[in-house]
């Protein structure tokens, strides 16, 4: 019931990261039934092509060995040995192209279902591999259910379709009874070669239903709720809290060191409480005043202190202070079109604190 209720919880599709560690872990969707299909698709093309010609072949050794087993002179272990020789490499010349084909197309089936990975996690030992309970569950879950249905449809797909042809091919059986002995493994192949191919049709139906469920079934279990697409989320991006806080201490360490250049102002253009603009002057440093230091409210407030204490002159000029405000940066020059006001300004304070001719005197 916990399992049943878990798989009901998720309803939302896996996400690429979800699907990506899956394949990387080994869990991708494979059909069983495909090895079984290509298995006698290989048998097919062995019947056809290899057997005739592979038993011509190997005929006349096994002729001249039964027939005239004195032909060969075994006085000692080198006869032996040669003897062994040359019917193994007949036979393995027999052999070896149907163990060939076998491999190649027991390989295709894998390959083209997956490409290939070495994942050393699946050959890691595993306790629930062996487990009673997890063997349970698999045998009679939805899964084992599967399974069960399949081979169900197998036993009585392969036992009708081999019914039908030895039915079919039952005249032909009566007639071999008056035939010619040597005709017989011809007949024998022929029925054979009926017999597998009509189970290679009857099993490329099991085979693109199982695709299909095996597909459908591995996305299903790849289904995630909708709190673990948030932590995965998280995981990928960080914690939405975590990444405010470290924004709200980079502001404030970027306020302290603004803060701490207020001194280096040459003076302050603000609107009494809400705007606050520290500039710094100087032909030799920069061609235009440079922006120190700027902030609204509270921060506007520190700079005006900060300038107090530092004995730096503060301007306040509403409509000056507020377009700063919204057109400069920190640690940029102002732009062109407030060349003017504050050169205004500037020259106002120079010439403020330039002394008298009378003092010059």
């Amino acid at each position: 019931m916990a399992e049943s209720s878990d798989q009901e919880s998720k309803t939302e599709e896996p996400t690429e990261k979800k699907v990506r560690d899956a394949l990387e872990q080994g869990n991708i969707p494979v059909s069983r039934e495909a090895p079984i299909f290509a298995s006698m698709a290989a048998l097919l093309v062995i019947q056809t092509f290899l057997i005739g010609p592979g038993v011509q072949q190997l005929t006349p050794t096994l002729k001249s060995l039964l027939d005239d087993p004195d032909g060969f002179r075994l006085s000692n272990a080198a006869d032996v040995q040669n003897l062994l020789t040359v019917v193994g490499l007949d036979a393995l010349r027999f052999l070896l192209p149907m163990v060939v084909i076998l491999t190649v197309f027991g390989l295709a089936a894998q390959l083209l279902q997956n490409a290939p990975s070495l994942v050393l996690q699946r050959i890691m030992p595993d306790l629930s591999r062996i487990s009673p309970v997890s063997g349970w569950s698999r045998i009679f879950g939805s899964q084992g259910l599967v399974e069960f249905a399949k081979s169900i449809f197998k036993i009585v797909s392969v036992t009708v379709v081999v019914a039908f042809v030895l039915r079919s091919s039952e005249a032909r059986a009566f007639e071999a009874m008056y035939t010619d002995p040597v005709a017989l493994p011809e007949m024998i192949l022929t029925v054979a070669m009926r017999i597998v191919s009509a189970i290679c049709i009857a099993t490329i139906v099991l085979v693109a239903i199982d695709l299909a469920w095996a597909r459908f079934h591995w996305r299903r279990e790849l289904r995630m709720t909708k709190q673990e697409i948030k932590d995965e989320h998280k995981q990928s991006e960080g914690d939405p809290l975590i990444k405010a806080r470290l924004r709200s201490l980079a502001r404030d360490r970027s306020r302290q060191r603004m803060i701490a250049s207020v001194p280096r102002a040459t003076l302050v253009i603000a609107n009494p409480t809400h705007f606050a603009i520290a500039l710094r002057y100087n032909r030799e440093e920069n061609p235009a005043p440079l922006v120190v230091a700027k902030g609204m409210d509270v921060i506007a407030l520190k700079i005006r202190e900060v300038a107090e204490q530092n004995k730096i002159p503060v301007i306040e000029n509403k409509a000056l202070a507020r377009a700063l405000y919204e057109a400069v940066q920190v640690d940029q020059v102002i732009p062109s079109e407030f060349f003017r006001p504050v050169a205004e300004i500037i020259y106002f304070l120079q010439s403020k604190q330039s002394p008298s001719p009378e003092k010059v005197q």
